[in-house]
């Protein structure tokens, strides 16, 4: 009998690597993240729309969105209770910033300054890059920004 196909970001294999064995990464890498929403198409093809990026097929439950970075949002339906709200945040290049804007208020979505919402319309300028917040259709908190924070 045929095995079942493996979730693309199934290890080939499950046995640990023999002691001395050298790793696939030499880095911890975000693999992908499970995002809980209402409607996982309507969620998965909003983020992709604000960011230029696309929907990919559905697998299982999941209906993925591909950062293009290795890392994909693994949209997922959650009907029978609220979904707590989470935030996201996306290091996007300087050149697609404006055009994420503008996506988002061909939307109709609002976006802020800052994190609380308190700043509509505007977008903020720490780091010596530009960021913004906006709210996904399940309520999620997601960020643009140009710069990583720097940590202290």
């Amino acid at each position: 009998m045929p095995s079942a196909p493996q979730p693309p970001h199934a290890p080939a294999s499950t046995s640990a690597p023999a002691s001395g064995a050298e790793s696939r990464t030499s880095v911890v890498q975000l693999n992908h993240t499970a995002v809980y929403a209402v409607d996982r198409q309507l969620s998965a093809e909003f983020i992709a729309a604000v960011l230029g990026v696309e929907v990919s097929a559905p697998f299982g439950p999941f209906l993925p969105v591909d950062l293009g970075n290795g890392v994909t949002l693994d949209y997922c339906e959650k009907r029978d209770e609220p979904i707590q709200s989470q935030h996201y945040a996306f290091l996007v290049p300087e050149e697609g910033f404006d055009d994420m804007i503008s996506r988002l208020e061909a939307l109709g979505v609002t976006y802020y300054a800052d994190p609380h919402h308190t700043e509509p319309g505007r977008v903020n300028g720490w780091f010596g890059g530009r960021g913004a917040y906006f709210e996904d259709p399940s309520g999620h908190n997601m960020e643009i920004m140009t710069r990583p924070y720097v940590r202290p």
